[in-house]
Parts: C-alpha cells; structure tokens; sequence
C-alpha cells in the first residue's frame, strides 16, 4: 500500500468522470472504492440507456420542477446523507475495518464546506480532490450517453434540465472553493480538456500523495 492519507475523496459535479477516475486511483492505492450514490441514491439520470428505461418518477421529478428546485432538492439530498459518509470516512481514516484497507470515496455529496474539516491542517488519514471541466464537455458527454441527437423532444427536455442543475451545483461547488479555508482550491483537478481517465487518475494521485 503505498503511503499516504486512508481516505482519498473526489468530489464533482454529475458526470465530470468521478466514477471512472476514483476507480482508477482505488486499483492504483489497493483500496476500496465506494460511491456515495449506493449509500442512498436520488433521482439520477433521466436518459434511457440499452436496457434501462427512465422510471416515471424519475422523468416526472426533472419534467416538473425548476432548476432551483432540482438544485435545493439534490441539496437537501446531500444534507440527509452526510452523517452516514462521515461514519463511513471515520471507519476507514480510524483503521476500524477488518481488511485495513483505504477507501476512495467519490460523489457529488461531497461538498467542500463538509469536507474542510476533515481534512483541516494537522490532519493527515483523509485527502480530497474535486474534479471540474467546462459545462460544454459534461453536456457532451450527456449528450452522447443519452444518444442526444435521436432522443425525442422530451428527452431533450430532460436531459437539459439535468446539465442545468448540475451547471448550477458546479457554480456552487466552485464557490466554496474560493471561499475562506485551507488551500482547497490547491486540490481541483480539470478533467476536461481531453485528458484521459488515467490522466487525470495521474493529477489526483500528484496532489493526494504531494508528488
């Protein structure tokens, strides 16, 4: 294992390539990788995909509420599930698992303000890194997992209010960023630009391990 912090956290906007890259760091470190999305998931995408429909509730949760309600209620979602994160990272930073293994933590509900804390001056067993990329490069990658240019009207509709709402939580997430507190801002990584996963996996292990 190499050494360094036992908790890595990649945080992000909805489809800035977390998953993918926290996968390739836990594989790097030989730790666990975890979503926060399976600790409670939200209303997700609203695209079909081959084998997956859009559930109802789904489409009518996007179809039905503005961009500010979508951005509040992703919010609130963030708030409820905080507690259970927080024990998760606690049980691994503290050693607490049998395996003794890291965890690599990714998901939007990793908000800066929450994290600070955790990862405060002093403090060694838990890194985070956020993960951006210019709204264009998330909406292409929407678009082309929805199949954009075939989707009917509605599932436009819908996977526009999705780019909407997560535009509108990565200029919240950035805020804090620059706001007052250690030197979050030192851990963004741009996962755009057409770097690769690797690529980027590489940035988030350079600003994690300090290399």
């Amino acid at each position: 294992m190499v050494a360094g912090p036992r908790v890595v956290l990649i945080g992000g906007t909805s489809n800035v390539g977390k998953s993918a890259v926290a996968q390739v760091v836990a594989e790097r470190l030989g730790f666990t990788y975890r979503s926060t999305d399976g600790l409670a998931r939200h209303p997700g995408r609203p695209w079909r995909t081959p084998g997956w429909e859009v559930p109802e509730h789904v489409a009518e949760h996007y179809r039905t509420l503005t961009v500010e309600e979508l951005v509040s209620s992703v919010l609130d979602h963030y708030e409820r599930l905080w507690p259970r994160i927080e024990e998760l990272i606690a049980q691994h930073a503290d050693g607490q698992r049998e395996s003794g293994t890291g965890l690599v933590l990714e998901g939007s509900a990793l908000r800066p303000t929450r994290v600070a804390p955790l990862t405060a001056p002093g403090t060694t067993a838990v890194a985070a890194v956020w993960l951006t990329a210019e709204d264009s490069v998330v909406r292409e990658r929407v678009h082309r997992a929805g199949d954009y240019a075939r989707a009917t009207a509605e599932e436009r509709h819908l996977m526009d209010k999705f780019l909407a709402r997560g535009a509108r939580y990565q200029c919240l997430m950035r805020a804090e960023i620059a706001g007052p507190g250690p030197d979050t801002a030192a851990r963004v990584v741009d996962a755009g630009d057409g770097r690769s996963v690797g690529a980027v996996a590489e940035a988030v292990l350079g600003v994690v391990l300090g290399r």
